[in-house]
């Protein structure tokens, strides 16, 4: 029977996600050129994450999430519109880092940053029974971003500002994005994350109350600060006609150092993908 904590977080990742697949899988800098709309349409579909089950897991889960994608034509009364001020100000990096462009335009930007860490539950592994949940929580935080060329160069702090107790991290990335032709675009981002000691000790750690509990009988650790992981990602859009649109992309992290050094990590390799397909119908305003 799956819990309500259970079906809370999913239920709440989902709507994350599902607003990342709005945007796209693929990342995108402030330098990308926005595709010309010929016409007004709302994209509608599913897709699927297949995900780690908490940072170290080797077992996955797979999460069905909607697709909405609007798409519209540019009108002169549409720049003022509150609709196109979120749409130009927001983007979406992933649950945990949806950007919101305070000040800046398509060199610099400076903004803040807010998401959701999902739970960990005990049950998501054997190694993890005994350890207590953690709870997830809201996010907070800034970036920064500075295109030349081709690249987005950006740094982004976050923090969890409710449930369990965690420390910062930070984030530091370099991306870019191109339209390989009139129906497929790609973008590539590659980056490293660096976390507190708090966070750590909250995610890779292990307390001496814990080891005492742990069934598995886990040694008590004490991870300080410093690289939590490196990582990549891909992804990209194609129209496989006027209607029908299929979106994907990839991640693959590594967690280094005392991250995967840690009891409670089964696998230091870290990958996540994402597949779907959307219809688009035509949308008169």
């Amino acid at each position: 029977m799956v819990s309500k904590r259970a079906f809370a977080r999913s239920r709440v990742f989902a709507a994350g996600a599902a607003a990342i697949m709005a945007g796209c899988f693929a990342t995108g800098g402030v330098h990308a050129q926005e595709t010309v709309v010929e016409k007004s349409t709302l994209g509608l579909g599913a897709a699927a994450i297949i995900q780690p089950k908490y940072e170290g897991s080797q077992e996955y889960r797979v999460i069905p999430i909607p697709i909405v994608m609007p798409r519209f034509v540019r009108k002169p009364e549409d720049e003022a519109s509150a609709y196109s001020q979120v749409r130009k100000r927001v983007a979406f990096r992933g649950l945990d880092e949806i950007r919101i462009r305070v000040l800046g335009g398509d060199r610099f930007q400076v903004g803040a940053v807010t998401g959701w860490i999902t739970n960990r539950d005990q049950d998501d592994a054997d190694i993890l029974k005994g350890l207590g949940d953690i709870d997830g929580g809201l996010v907070a935080g800034a970036y920064s971003a500075y295109t030349w060329g081709a690249f987005t160069f950006d740094a982004v702090y976050i923090e969890k500002l409710t449930g369990s107790s965690a420390g910062p991290q930070y984030r530091f990335g370099v991306e870019t994005k191109q339209q390989i032709s009139d129906r497929a675009s790609v973008g590539i981002r590659v980056g490293t994350t660096f976390a507190s000691a708090e966070f750590m000790q909250t995610y890779f750690g292990v307390t001496q109350a814990q080891s005492r509990r742990s069934r598995a009988g886990l040694a008590a650790y004490n991870p300080d600060g410093g690289i939590k992981d490196v990582f990549i990602q891909v992804g990209g859009s194609y129209d496989i006609n006027d209607r029908w649109v299929f979106k994907g992309g990839a991640r693959y992290g590594r967690l280094l150092d005392e991250a995967a050094d840690s009891p409670v990590v089964e696998t230091a390799d870290q990958v996540s993908g994402t597949v779907g397909l959307a219809y688009r119908f035509d949308w008169n305003r």
